[in-house]
């Protein structure tokens, strides 16, 4: 779908055709109902003052949808495709890497409650297991804060590339 077809299509199609960037009903919603947009940028502006506002009950909703790095995403939808892609310096890892990030996976949800997020399209397997080897000794406010940016980060780069 391009952004013209976005902006014509009824609410519910809107909806669909960028349901794959977040598991947050309201952002999907604000965006569909601020159309048409004039561009792609504009958009994208929008979307990430909208994102800005995100917090922690925000953050436990959307992560609900995102696989432990290093694990393939199960199910055939869209986003479970994206983050197999996004993904994919992992799941080519060698054992160990794979052993390191499960064992790192257990300790940050251990300390923090949560799947660890990271923006994986464009980052190896060691550069995300040395980042979350860094985040595992942020205090919570901190790591908080992190987190939300790359989820930012990842609804951003999904929405730009569902247009492009």
């Amino acid at each position: 779908m391009n952004l013209d077809e976005f902006n014509q299509a009824s609410a519910a199609e809107a909806q669909q055709a960028i349901a794959h960037c977040v598991a947050l009903p309201d952002w999907i919603a604000s965006l569909v109902a601020a159309r048409p947009w004039r561009s792609l940028d504009a958009l994208l502006v929008v979307a990430d003052g909208l994102a800005q506002r995100w917090d922690g009950v925000a953050l436990s909703r959307a992560l609900s949808a995102h696989p432990r790095i290093g694990e393939r995403a199960a199910g055939a939808g869209k986003e479970a495709q994206l983050s197999r892609q996004e993904q994919g310096e992992v799941n080519e890892a060698d054992a160990l890497l794979t052993q390191a990030l499960a064992a790192c996976n257990a300790a940050y949800e251990r300390r923090f409650g949560r799947v660890f997020l990271i923006r994986a399209k464009g980052r190896s397997g060691e550069q995300m297991l040395a980042e979350l080897q860094r985040r595992l000794q942020n205090e919570a406010p901190q790591e908080q804060r992190e987190a939300l940016h790359q989820l930012r980060e990842i609804t951003l780069l999904r929405l730009k590339e569902t247009f492009l």
